[in-house]
């Protein structure tokens, strides 16, 4: 897929691509037992936040980021510079050939699906190895208006629950769920609206359109910041 080059000079020089924070990635480690000489996949890196918080949680392993856009790439490998058991690829996620000790993919499984891509990376994973994911979530009980038009371009969206079933169709089961919510959404997004303030001046049509449904997705999170959330799950082989 091709993206417009407004919308890459929009999500460029960002500290993250979406919301997340490095006490996600902490507690993933934490509750699988991560540690000492494993190997680790950043399947959909982006520009290299959460890799950072990988090799800076795991000095022993070797890391790999993932990501398909260049640019990203370039601003992952720059941020990660200065810890060499880490490295940063262009390349395809669904492609995964491992072996890898943990999988982890904030914000990214959902453009494989959960099933999906579940499946395809099952064979990259070491014997007991783990999937950690994050993936939007309806946190239950009756929805406002405003979460389901944040959602209306991803019908696929379902409870824990539905999540949990996607992933056993899969052939893994679900060890623990922890919700994004929140704080690492506002951070998320008080640096997109200020790259938005910054492209807005001498913007021409094309940059226009992508600033303004930008920053509508902005203003629809905000209708209903605590509603609207990613579940992040970890999972294994069954």
């Amino acid at each position: 897929m091709t993206l417009p080059a407004a919308f890459l000079t929009l999500y460029s020089g960002l500290d993250r691509e979406g919301p997340g924070e490095a006490a996600d990635v902490l507690w993933a480690l934490d509750r699988l037992g991560v540690a000492g000489p494993v190997s680790v996949c950043d399947a959909g890196c982006g520009s290299g936040a959460d890799c950072l918080t990988l090799g800076t949680a795991l000095p022993e392993a070797r890391i790999e980021g993932v990501e398909a856009l260049p640019h990203l790439v370039a601003e992952a490998g720059a941020r990660i510079s200065h810890l060499p058991h880490v490295r940063v690829r262009q390349g395809d996620m669904e492609a995964l050939t491992g072996p890898y000790d943990l999988i982890w993919s904030a914000g990214a499984l959902y453009f494989l699906g959960v099933t999906e891509g579940l499946r395809r990376w099952r064979d990259a994973l070491v014997p007991g190895g783990a999937v950690a994911f994050s993936e939007p979530v309806l946190l239950g009980g009756a929805e406002p208006e405003a979460v389901r038009a944040f959602w209306q371009d991803y019908p696929r969206i379902t409870d824990i629950g539905g999540i949990v079933a996607r992933v056993a169709s899969a052939g893994y089961r679900s060890l623990d769920v922890r919700i994004v919510s929140g704080a690492p959404w506002a951070g998320y997004y008080g640096a997109l609206e200020a790259r938005i303030a910054t492209l807005r001046p001498g913007a021409d049509a094309e940059m226009m359109a992508v600033l303004d449904g930008a920053a509508r997705e902005i203003a629809l999170w905000r209708a209903a910041p605590e509603q609207i959330a990613y579940a992040l799950v970890l999972a294994r082989p069954s």
